[in-house]
């Protein structure tokens, strides 16, 4: 339940516009999106009037206005009427369709979780026979990326969405199903051929197999490493190639492998290459792998929200990448990705779970409110919820305790996506 100390009572009649309040009901029982949020407008007041409340909460610190005071918004005292009725039941009209909603974002949103689960077994099983049965292990691949591929054409409203922390418990493969996704959402945002598509994924599913011959200590070091560890750790691209050739790859897969760390402007490792010496593949897959590593740092504190990510890529890193293909990924994870906490325009903070890459300013919100189960928390798609707005985003550092328990941001970012729609589950994406 809200904090009710941070409340305070007072009489239906000194409501006004700017007053942050909370409705002391279920929200089934009221039209509002929230429990709790700061009265916009005089139609609101006489909605909360009708209600049935004595009394009402208001909080004046997130208050525009002071109940003692006065104030031109003051809505005038009025009695039940039938226009009154008439704007509740169509509030409860908009709240039922909102409900509605919800209910087929959920149901995509699981959906995506089992695809995610079965992606995740896959490449386990790939890496597991990689050395003993070879060719098998690339014919699944292939067969688990045209899958992906062909999904990834085909939708155009695709919509990118954040797995569960512990989604199949494959965690050690969850960084080659990002990068092969996040891949493959910019290869089609680049037009790239079917081919050039499936490629990519290939490449950015193996793009790390050397570091199957870089010892555990190191990959799972959480501090500093050595000079030494580091100069060990940079040979994976290299060990990478050895194995993929030995596996008779192909060459625009070898060349991912090798240079999935190489920089345009020479910065990169194993070879110093230029841009113009960097194939476009590897280009987008150096970009997708670069932003994943942001986001999940062996150090989980040391890992930067996905949209600090994008933003020191731009600002910090931006020499680094093509210039092409940099702002095309930031336009398709949208400018709050997915993983985001965010603080919305009307106070109320939520953490974003899936951007549709044809819409990137108005993605889902899970919101924050304490009168509503954790299970059964809000979803609120921005696209629909027009009125409603982004205004900052977060660190989950700055966040009360009792709102990081109830969104629990990732300490792992995963993504994966949604397939098109049916007809009936239109425009919840």
């Amino acid at each position: 339940m809200a904090d009710t100390n941070l409340y305070e009572n007072i009489d239906l009649a000194q409501l006004k516009v700017g007053m942050f309040i909370r409705l002391d009901l279920h929200w089934m029982s009221h039209p509002f999106v929230t429990s709790s949020f700061k009265i916009k407008d005089s139609n609101q007041i006489n909605i909360i009037r009708g209600l049935g409340l004595k009394t009402i909460q208001y909080d004046p610190a997130r208050s525009d206005v002071k109940a003692g005071s006065r104030n031109h918004a003051v809505a005038p005292a009025v009695s039940p009427s039938p226009a009154l009725n008439e704007a509740q039941l169509a509030a409860m009209a908009a709240k039922k369709a909102r409900i509605e909603r919800m209910a087929k974002q959920m149901k995509a949103l699981a959906e995506c979780e089992k695809k995610f689960v079965r992606a995740a077994d896959s490449l386990k099983v790939i890496n597991t026979n990689l050395f003993s049965r070879p060719q098998e292990s690339i014919e699944a691949t292939n067969q688990l990326v045209d899958q992906m591929v062909e999904s990834i054409m085909i939708d155009e409203d695709m919509a990118l969405q954040m797995m569960g922390s512990k989604m199949g418990g494959q965690e050690i493969y969850h960084h080659s199903l990002n990068v092969a996704v996040l891949s493959m959402i910019l290869g089609r945002e680049m037009k790239c051929t079917m081919q050039e598509m499936k490629s990519i994924g290939v490449g950015a599913v193996f793009h790390d197999i050397g570091k199957m011959e870089i010892p555990e200590k190191i990959l799972r070091k959480t501090d500093t490493l050595t000079n030494a560890e580091r100069s060990y750790l940079e040979q994976h691209p290299v060990k990478g190639e050895t194995i993929a050739k030995n596996m008779k790859m192909a060459p625009e897969i070898l060349d991912m492998i090798r240079h999935h760390h190489e920089a345009v402007n020479g910065a990169g490792y194993p070879d110093a290459l230029k841009g113009p010496n960097i194939q476009k593949l590897t280009k987008i897959v150096m970009i997708a792998n670069a932003f994943d590593n942001y986001c999940n740092m062996p150090n989980p504190s040391d890992s930067l929200t996905p949209y600090e990510a994008l933003s020191r890529m731009y600002a910090k890193d931006r020499n680094r990448y093509d210039g092409t293909a940099l702002p095309i990924f930031i336009r398709a994870m949208g400018v709050y990705p997915p993983g985001t906490v965010v603080r919305l325009s009307n106070e109320i903070i939520g953490l974003v779970i899936s951007v549709n890459t044809s819409k990137p300013l108005r993605p889902n919100i899970l919101i924050y409110d304490p009168d509503v189960p954790k299970n059964e928390a809000i979803v609120l798609d921005l696209e629909q919820e027009t009125d409603i707005n982004i205004v900052k985003t977060l660190r989950p550092g700055q966040l009360p305790r009792e709102v990081l328990a109830y969104l629990n941001p990732r300490k792992r970012v995963t993504y994966f996506f949604d397939e098109a729609p049916s007809e009936g589950a239109k425009g919840i994406r």
